[in-house]
């Protein structure tokens, strides 16, 4: 299998893993990475579609039918204030934005949930921990 084809193939498994329901989640090719390690996590979850630097410029971006957004001026779009709660909710999958979310992503929430045999507090730590990274890709 050639570079680009390899790349597609991996990066299609990795955003469609968080669509899948959760008693399907266990059968999903998604890694498991470490629950304090928001780069960890963003590298293994995100970067494929966002891009590493979170510009929406990943290996898959170019083959989705919705443009994947800049998550570098999510501060810049909100004021000047990174919409920390926002952000959260969209990784966990109860809410959307106009031009992404719970549609367009991966809903990490159930996978975050199947990895941590349903420890809430541990869900809440992946999702804070990924949030706070992004909020450090933010252009100042």
């Amino acid at each position: 299998m050639n570079r680009p084809a390899l790349t597609l193939s991996l990066g299609a498994l990795v955003c469609f893993a968080g669509m899948a329901q959760e008693s399907n989640v266990k059968k999903m090719p998604t890694p498991y990475t470490s629950p304090g390690s928001g780069m960890e996590m963003y590298k293994a979850y995100c970067a494929s579609c966002h891009g590493t630097d979170g510009t929406g410029n990943g290996p898959v971006a170019s083959r989705l039918k919705t443009p994947t957004p800049d998550l570098t001026h999510l501060s810049r779009l909100n004021k000047g204030v990174f919409p920390a709660a926002h952000v959260a909710q969209v990784i966990r999958g109860e809410a959307g934005t106009g031009t992404h979310g719970v549609k367009d992503m991966p809903v990490w929430g159930p996978v975050f949930r199947v990895f941590n045999d349903r420890q809430e507090s541990v869900v809440q730590q992946r999702v804070a921990g990924l949030t706070k990274y992004l909020e450090g890709l933010q252009v100042k």
